[in-house]
């Protein structure tokens, strides 16, 4: 009997002192320590979508809020800044921005212009990372991405206002032979300017092949993307002039750097392709030439829609 109670009263304190290194507990609740490493973790998935509509608190990361997606390797961390090139653009992780250092949960990142960050990172799901930027008390929320699985495509149809931002300016090269006479035939040069969803314009009414920075912009006012039931690549563009009644096209992109417009009151066809394009990599490049530093960022978007799934442009 007494043997008995000397071996239970053994297995007891033995199986108290193991769960010592299983569990730490808090007064009324259990922490159970993370079963992978942080390092683990940011490697779970190839591409981390930066959900911009989730973040909370009234603080700004800038290198988190021009982001499209991020990822992290061998302690370098790449980006999609940019829709021009997106998908292919460094194998589809974008261009290195920063260095990154991970341990214990937290996530030290040394970007190349925007400086030092750092964050408490807390896994919520197994493709959903919570980025909480202690300076600044604002939750970053990262939605995990394999290339192959990630809908290129979406993201770049989501954000067309973004991607007329990445030219100085876009130049017409072709108005149709059909189509009645109208003022707009006169436009040869448009330029979208950073700012939101709806932004600032400016047109020239300039000949073909002059400089961009020589340009004279002779309207300026305010333009508008919207979307076309039922057709992701359509979409619509009005160009609300400040002294003059607003322009109707019909918006499609024939790739990385020409447009279509098709304007339906005149039922004119134009195309414009993008001069100077805007890589916003914030670094010095290969040729030692500083980047041209624009203010752009990613902005909350009321009707945005659910996170890309299903991959159109795989890798």
């Amino acid at each position: 009997m007494n043997t008995i109670k000397l071996l239970s009263s053994f297995a007891f304190v033995a199986m108290l002192f193991t769960s010592c290194y299983t569990e730490v507990v808090h007064d009324d609740y259990v922490v159970e320590p993370p079963s992978i490493s942080i390092h683990q973790v940011l490697n779970t998935h190839e591409l981390w979508y930066v959900d911009i509509n989730a973040t909370k608190g009234y603080g700004e990361t800038p290198f988190l809020q021009k982001a499209f997606t991020v990822s992290f390797i061998n302690g370098v961390l790449y980006a999609n800044n940019n829709i021009v090139g997106l998908g292919d653009t460094g194998n589809g992780f974008g261009i290195p921005v920063a260095d990154y250092d991970a341990y214990n949960m937290v996530l030290d990142v040394r970007h190349d212009v925007d400086g030092f960050s750092s964050f408490d990172v807390f896994q919520i799901n197994n493709n959903t990372l919570e980025l909480y930027d202690i300076n600044n008390d604002t939750s970053y929320f990262l939605k995990g991405y394999q290339r192959s699985n990630f809908d290129y495509d979406f993201v770049f149809y989501d954000n067309i206002h973004y991607f007329l931002q990445e030219y100085d300016a876009w130049e017409k090269i072709y108005t149709s032979n059909f189509g009645a006479i109208n003022e707009f035939d006169n436009e040869n040069y448009l330029q979208f300017l950073a700012g939101g969803n709806d932004s600032g314009f400016r047109s020239s009414q300039d000949v073909n092949g002059v400089h961009v920075n020589n340009l004279y912009w002779d309207y300026t006012g305010l333009y508008g993307v919207g979307n076309v039931t039922g057709n992701m690549y359509l979409k619509t563009l009005t160009l609300d002039y400040d002294f003059f009644n607003n322009e109707y096209f019909e918006l499609s992109v024939i790739n990385d750097g020409k447009i279509k417009l098709y304007h339906p009151a005149s039922k004119t066809v134009y195309e414009f392709v993008g001069r100077g394009y805007i890589q916003f990599k914030k670094s010095i490049n290969e040729k030692g030439s500083k980047p041209v530093i624009k203010d752009k960022k990613r902005k909350f978007k009321k009707d945005k829609v659910e996170n890309p799934r299903d991959s159109s442009r795989k890798i």
